[in-house]
């Protein structure tokens, strides 16, 4: 549909530095390719689902090289809203209608035990909290009562809320997590477990058995592509599949203005916010509002957006006080049936992406699917995901 006039105001100059919130983790300071490298798998992407695949090769006992055109999470994995929601991108009753029952279930319990997993591996940076979607409006009252019906009779848990924060849904095994913090971690131990990890190396060219970057080469029996903003340009067969788009968020200094006590998603689930523990408010959302606008590679916050983020923290959250300290964004991937890629893009060259917006729990299970199928295994994930389903 054609840009309306307000969502023409998104082109505006950008803010700068455009840094998340979660960046004050060190990080990692990771070597540029260069030379040439011999591994059994190459994986491109050190987010979440390429990190995920790093592992489960590793685990599997196969020689991994793993690089990213900018560091350890620097794209959506370390600059997105730090949620961790069971299900896919569509809510569980919707599921159920447009997958199938037995689909949208089983996808559901994978998600639950993978967000187990990952509270497991990294818990110093994970919050099992759960979170709230509370309705604004009464349709959405209603649709949060059907979502919550479905849930029950498919044993899945949830739970009415009517409290302080307004009225919706409960889902008491969801979650928060510093994620550039959990990345960090997911890198430092493959790095210990032998794998070969190298930042600031784009790959310029990707087949089966070879990924170039601008200083150096990967020589390799499979390649897995683990990028969900983007991964229509890496690749742009998939294009007709995925396409970009921009998320953009604040965060707030520290306050006790409000009490968010675990992570709450809105008005559908356009505008989402969150507290951690010192207090600072992350806020993310109001992409619709600007939607022909937000569908670009350009991952820089605008005024428009991040105007109408100001109003949703001061009117709906409640922060009026604290200062805005972070203005960022992150390019994401989408699909028209809200099911992410999962595919053998071309021969030995196995690609994931387009999570539409679950990437930190559905990525992960889809990065490890793609490291077993680049190996010659099979997925349960990649069953789940097929459109030949």
């Amino acid at each position: 549909m054609p840009s309306s006039p307000a969502a023409s105001l998104a082109t505006a100059a950008p803010y700068a530095p455009n840094v998340p919130l979660w960046a004050e983790d060190p990080g990692l300071d990771l070597p540029r390719l260069t030379g040439t490298r011999t591994a059994d798998v190459c994986v491109v992407g050190l987010g979440g689902s390429g990190l995920a695949a790093v592992h489960e090769l590793l685990r599997l006992g196969r020689r991994v090289v793993a690089l990213d055109a900018g560091p350890v999470a620097g794209g959506a994995a370390g600059r997105n809203g730090g949620f961790l929601l069971a299900g896919p991108a569509d809510f569980h009753h919707d599921a159920v209608a447009r997958h199938g029952r037995e689909r949208a279930v089983r996808l559901y319990r994978l998600t639950l035990d993978e967000i187990d997993r990952i509270a497991r591996e990294t818990p110093h940076a994970v919050r099992r909290a759960g979170s709230i979607r509370l309705a604004a409006s009464p349709e959405e009252v209603e649709d949060c009562r059907a979502q919550l019906d479905a849930m029950r009779a498919d044993g899945l848990p949830a739970e009415w809320y009517d409290g302080a924060l307004g009225t919706g849904l409960r889902i008491p095994t969801d979650g928060a997590f510093q994620p550039m913090a959990r990345a960090h971690a997911l890198a430092r131990g493959a790095l210990g477990a032998g794998a070969a990890l190298f930042a600031r190396s784009p790959a310029v060219s990707i087949v089966g058995d070879e990924v170039v970057a601008p200083e150096g080469r990967v020589r390799c029996r499979a390649v897995v592509v683990a990028v969900d903003g983007g991964l229509d340009r890496l690749l742009p067969e998939l294009a007709p599949r995925v396409r970009t788009a921009r998320l953009q968020m604040l965060a707030t200094a520290p306050t006790d203005e409000v009490r968010v006590p675990c992570p709450v998603y809105a008005r559908w689930g356009y505008d989402y916010w969150q507290q951690d523990a010192a207090g600072r408010v992350a806020l993310g959302g109001c992409r619709d509002l600007a939607m022909e606008d937000e569908w670009t590679h350009d991952a820089s916050p605008t005024p428009f957006v991040q105007d109408a983020l100001d109003r949703v923290l001061r009117e709906r959250v409640g922060v009026r006080a604290a200062a805005v300290t972070h203005r960022w964004a992150a390019s994401v991937g989408y699909t028209d049936d809200g099911l992410p890629v999962l595919t053998e893009a071309r021969p030995g060259v196995w690609a994931v992406g387009g999570y539409c917006g679950t990437g930190n729990v559905v990525g992960a299970l889809c990065g490890r699917a793609a490291a077993r199928r680049a190996v010659g295994l099979p997925s349960e994930m990649l069953e789940l995901v097929s459109r030949e389903w």
